[in-house]
């Protein structure tokens, strides 16, 4: 497959976050996060799964940066655990987490391959959230001092740096439905929840952009259909539109608040907003990530509450977690992004990928077809998002390896890399060796005397 439209400087990557990976949970001075205490609540996490092994990555980072080495990888993008950085979220910093960061970002520099560090993938420390978590103003300003002591410590030789993942599933899963960590049941009442996240993003920001260094946010987004051309339907759509995409990309792009008066609330989201919020939250980016999975197909409620109901998505593939494969919403979500905000920066997808029900076969290969498929199929949407204008300058695979995926525990395989989670044994599967031959052909197409080196 040629992907005629993508620019020389292109970044090949993968993803990982910390929690999802590191295990390691109680060592070398780490503090206990969100997560750590929601695992250990019965019944919050399937089969009872924890991140306290996990991938065992905070031991094996070297072999895990072979195998990057091996498929050819030229950004990674990965998450900092903030209790390893500051146990309790606040005062000291603990050096030797540092120190683990330190390593594995001169391993990847060693090897040819950007680090990409993303500071929040959702492990708050436990000692912020007891404070009130990001309900609280005040753990934004937490959020910038310690994007201030990495920035200190790294920046030298990290020049791309995401402030938060997926603010909008972390508002929502986390302190509106409890489903994730914190496990809060506040339904709308978490929505000073989303301001606080993104005063945290513009504070750490400020602090960035003052090294001079390159800074994005990734955004989940998804393209929004109303289920029919029905008035009550498309004003449903434009709700959730409003929520889940605009809530998190407006104020960002353009300094203002979407209309939430479908939810109840006005534009100071219960009074969280004040003087100069916006001003901080909107100085430019140096790029927008984009964390992008399948469209939402939204109707009008039955019933009074919320003022939207999602509608299945019929007569597409499905994932194992049971997502519609609809490769061409990535291109009409790029596309609708370029239309809507005319001032849009260079966009990164920063998350893209799909669970399958991978096996080891008896010689030891794991065939997983359907994930090739999924990955050629929506990298061609970028290549059509890119001929239609859209400035593309990387692709992250979700994920680098199997991993904690959140409430599913070790049930959802995203990985191009299969991992046994009770004996540690990685196993590249063959969408691993795919992507290993698309990037070392693509460029070769456009980088030839680079590949020499």
């Amino acid at each position: 497959m040629a992907l005629d439209h993508f620019p020389a400087n292109f970044i090949w990557g993968a993803s990982t976050a910390s929690y999802q990976i590191e295990g390691a949970t109680k060592e070398d001075g780490r503090g206990p996060s969100v997560w750590d205490t929601f695992t250990a609540r019965p019944g919050t996490v399937r089969d009872g799964h924890t991140g306290d092994v996990a991938c065992d990555h905070y031991h094996r980072y070297e072999e895990d940066i072979e195998l990057m080495a091996e498929a050819g990888l030229t950004g990674y993008r990965f998450s900092i655990a903030w209790p390893r950085i500051q146990p309790t979220g606040t005062g000291e910093v603990n050096l030797r987490g540092v120190d683990f960061y330190d390593r594995l970002v001169d391993g990847l520099l060693a090897r040819g391959i950007e680090p990409v560090p993303t500071l929040f993938h959702w492990d708050l420390p436990q000692g912020l959230e007891d404070g009130g978590g990001w309900l609280n103003r005040d753990t934004a300003h937490r959020f910038a001092e310690y994007a201030a002591v990495m920035a200190g410590r790294l920046g030298d030789r990290v020049q791309k740096w995401i402030t938060l993942n997926e603010p909008f599933v972390h508002m929502v899963w986390g302190y509106g439905l409890g489903t994730h960590a914190p496990g809060r049941t506040l339904l709308l009442d978490c929505l000073p929840v989303a301001h606080h996240q993104l005063l945290g993003h513009g504070l750490a920001l400020r602090e960035l952009r003052a090294r001079g260094l390159q800074v994005m946010i990734a955004n989940n987004c998804t393209p929004v259909w109303p289920a029919s051309d029905a008035p009550a339907d498309r004003a449903a759509a434009r709700a959730y539109d409003n929520l889940h995409n605009r809530l998190f990309n407006d104020p960002i792009l353009t300094g203002t608040y979407p209309d939430l008066s479908a939810f109840g609330a006005d534009a100071t989201l219960g009074g969280s907003v004040r003087d100069r919020d916006l001003e901080l939250i909107s100085a430019p980016l140096s790029a927008l990530g984009i964390n992008y999975y399948n469209p939402t197909r939204i109707q009008a409620p039955a019933s009074e509450g919320l003022p939207f109901e999602e509608a299945p998505i019929e007569g597409y593939r499905r994932t194992a977690f049971d997502w519609p494969v609809v490769p061409d919403g990535l291109r009409e979500l790029l596309v609708g992004l370029r239309e809507r905000y005319p001032a849009l920066p260079p966009v990164y997808i920063t998350e893209n990928g799909c669970s399958a029900e991978d096996v080891v076969n008896a010689d030891g290969t794991v065939l997983d077809p359907d994930r090739i498929d999924y990955l050629d199929s929506h990298l061609q949407a970028v290549d059509a998002a890119v001929a239609q204008g859209v400035d593309v300058r990387g692709y992250f695979v979700w994920t680098l390896m199997d991993n904690f995926e959140w409430a599913e525990g070790f049930q959802q395989r995203f990985g191009l890399v299969h991992v046994d989670h009770d004996t540690q044994v990685r196993i590249p599967k063959a969408s691993f060796a795919w992507y290993r031959d698309l990037i070392r052909a693509q460029r070769g197409r456009v980088e030839p005397d680079r590949l020499d080196g």
